[in-house]
């Protein structure tokens, strides 16, 4: 297996990175918004207030 970062063959001691440093940059990365984790958006306002209220009248029906 290859570093993700890097490309050279990785080091047991830092799996899937071949150094520390790689896996810093790779931590760096993240903290920094550069990698996402693809995600539904969230269901707008309207039709939150509308789950909702089919909720308190126990409609459960909306899926």
């Amino acid at each position: 297996m290859s570093c993700p970062i890097c490309n050279k063959d990785s080091v047991e001691r830092y799996k899937p990175f071949c150094s520390a440093r790689c896996a810093d940059v790779d931590l760096a990365r993240w903290m920094g918004g550069r990698y996402a984790i693809p995600a539904e958006d969230p269901p707008d306002a309207e039709e939150a207030e509308q789950i909702l209220r089919a909720l308190e009248e126990g409609n459960d029906t909306l899926h």
